[in-house]
């Protein structure tokens, strides 16, 4: 598998399945040989990184919770920088919003709600020409994924409201804890790769994302395709990954990449 250099061989793999939240693909009639093409979502199809949206507006539904982020920011902020620790600096961020929270399908519907109150400036996030990149694969007959960092759920709820309710979507898992939820399966760096395996897919052809954090992904892909990076990490991209590979920008003001 020459494609997933970056991922030892024999890696157990991690239960990545449930974070599946649809097989439309598999399910449409896809060839299971069709090219795998994978996309991010924060940064890449949604301009702005939508778990992190979701998470203030739960916050700032009561005056404690703020409270208690306000205080506990100058520990976890440091902490989210830091790729070992992000997971657990971002659990207890999740845990303070949804304190009270005890089910899983609880949650789902305050993303639900979240989502029909924001429908409008969520609309406006949505990448235009990144759907048509998007779109082009699709109409290829390219098996087409998304793999994020966000809630699955969160990320279903955003792409319907541009028709593409079948895309199979594979994001971090959150789980109940002393009252709230926190990220109990991290889809972000090596463990994107991990969920991505478990979920039966391999052979990546194509990988578009914006994230360092994703170079696991753009290094297994054939073709990686770097989108709307920080500008100072465009220099680091074009160091690491295979010279020629396209980085560009899909319409995230600030960020870095070639206008399209």
């Amino acid at each position: 598998m020459s494609t997933t250099g970056s991922i030892p061989g024999g890696i157990e793999h991690l239960p990545g399945a449930a974070a599946v939240t649809t097989t439309g693909e598999a399910g449409g009639g896809k060839r299971p040989y069709a090219p795998l093409v994978v996309f991010d979502f924060d940064h890449t199809l949604y301009d702005g990184d939508s778990g992190s949206h979701l998470v203030l507006w739960l916050i700032k539904r009561h005056w404690a919770r703020m409270t208690a982020a306000i205080v506990l920011s100058p520990l976890l902020l440091p902490l989210i920088a830091w790729l070992r620790t992000r997971r657990h600096a971002i659990s207890v961020y999740l845990w303070i919003a949804t304190f009270g929270t005890h089910r899983r399908r609880d949650m789902d519907r305050m993303i639900d709600h979240y989502v029909r109150l924001h429908a409008k400036d969520i609309r406006a996030r949505l990448l235009p020409t990144a759907l048509k990149v998007l779109q082009k694969h699709r109409d290829a007959g390219d098996r087409v994924i998304i793999a994020t960092g966000a809630s699955p759920e969160l990320a279903r709820a955003i792409l319907d409201f541009v028709a593409h309710e079948d895309l199979p979507v594979i994001g971090s898992i959150a789980g109940p804890f002393l009252g709230g939820m926190i990220t109990v399966e991290h889809c972000h760096h090596q463990n994107k790769m991990r969920m991505i395996w478990d979920a039966g897919y391999d052979q990546v052809a194509v990988a578009y994302s914006d994230s360092s954090a994703d170079l696991p992904l753009l290094k297994a892909a054939r073709k990686p395709v770097v989108v709307n990076p920080k500008r100072r990490r465009v220099a680091m991209f074009r160091r690491v990954l295979p010279p020629g590979t396209p980085i560009l920008n899909w319409g995230c003001v600030g960020r870095g990449g070639d206008p399209v």
